[in-house]
């Protein structure tokens, strides 16, 4: 049997302000985090004992997965972090030293194991991958997809030979720099040996520095080009587009949540909705105890999640609002992800409520 390694140690910079408050893997697709569809995956190819390595804001993980058992799995934790001052603050050690720490305490990665970020969802047919890991004798394979050539610097590039043998490895290079357009998915398969390579108590990350030791030693280091979705959620835009093509219907495998009201809506539970007197254009999700006043218009592929108020008179232009979100009446938003403290638009921008410089006027639905 299989293990798994969850990579959920990292901050999200890149995605911020949604990760303010929670960890990468915890933002929501259609209310569900990102982190849950990976184990429901996982879980589906009998791939039953996962351990995480976790820091910032890591009780939000812990506490909403517990020990698997819900989804049929079973899940270990290890806490990345320091004492500074006094109190406990995190202090990741790589993707690659996260695994070395996990591997001194108990000796977990003692058979084969598939290694995978929490930040992305995908519907890789594991067992494929891992029996072409076997038939190669691989120490170590990369599961790789081609991207745009104007897009190889948003991730690590692999570079093989005619077998798949990996040559090189690139860490977010710049287009004219790249030698091949191969991206790693950050999906990876290991060999117990591979930690024997991994230095104890020192930072240590997977692609800018254990893949090139074992390029460098000639070892069995394969890719696999293998089609499947991936759904990356590197960046703030790409938040913005997945929910868009989610509520759109054009990914497989995503369910609405609640009961269809009329074509291209959904609400959930105790909604307080003037049907008769507001525009709705789906596809809209109205999650549980929502309130839309009379006069406001809803404009799809739009999300508006549980416990939000949407005034009269203001219109949701495909936005994403998170739990207890108010819009103040006459307030127009457009390609926004907002929540009861921040606003967002899909580039990145960001305002705060309060903020004089904005006309925009929202805040939070329980106040």
């Amino acid at each position: 049997m299989t293990k798994a390694m969850i990579l959920a140690a990292g901050q999200g910079t890149r995605v911020r302000p949604l990760t303010s408050n929670v960890p990468k893997p915890m933002v929501p697709i259609l209310g569900k985090p990102l982190l849950e569809y990976m184990i429901e995956h996982l879980a589906r190819h009998g791939v039953c004992e996962i351990m995480m390595n976790v820091a910032y804001n890591h009780y939000k993980i812990e506490n909403f997965f517990g020990d698997g058992r819900r989804w049929g799995v079973e899940i270990g934790y290890s806490f990345e972090g320091a004492r500074a001052h006094g109190d406990i603050t995190p202090r990741p050690w790589g993707s690659a030293g996260g695994m070395k720490r996990i591997q001194e305490q108990g000796h977990f990665f003692d058979e084969t194991t598939l290694v995978i970020c929490g930040d992305a969802i995908i519907d890789l047919d594991i067992r494929a991958a891992l029996k072409e890991h076997w038939l190669k004798n691989a120490m170590a394979s990369v599961i790789t997809l081609p991207v745009e050539p104007q897009d190889v610097s948003n991730y690590g590039i692999v570079v093989a030979d005619e077998n798949k043998l990996v040559r090189s490895f690139q860490e977010k290079p710049e287009p004219s720099q790249a030698k091949s357009n191969l991206a790693s998915t950050g999906i990876y398969i290991f060999e117990p040996e591979v930690l024997d390579l991994i230095p104890s108590n020192e930072v240590f990350d997977i692609g800018s520095q254990l893949f090139p030791m074992l390029v460098d030693q000639g070892l069995p280091f394969y890719a696999q080009n293998r089609p499947f979705n991936w759904i990356d959620i590197g960046r703030l835009t790409d938040y913005w587009t997945v929910q868009q093509r989610v509520l759109r219907g054009e990914v497989d495998g995503f369910e609405m949540p609640g009961k269809q009201v009329k074509p291209g809506v959904w609400v959930g539970l105790n909604t307080r909705v003037d049907w008769q007197h507001i525009n709705i254009t789906g596809p809209v999700y109205i999650g549980s105890n929502v309130r839309i006043d009379a006069g406001a218009s809803i404009i799809g592929p739009s999300w508006i999640a549980r416990g939000c108020h949407v005034r009269s008179g203001a219109r949701v232009d495909q936005c994403i609002l998170f739990d207890y979100t108010r819009l103040a009446a006459d307030q127009h938003f457009k390609n926004k992800i907002l929540s009861p403290q921040y606003c967002v638009d899909k580039s990145g921008e960001t305002i705060y409520v309060g903020d004089e410089n904005s006309s925009l006027r929202w805040g939070d639905a329980r106040a």
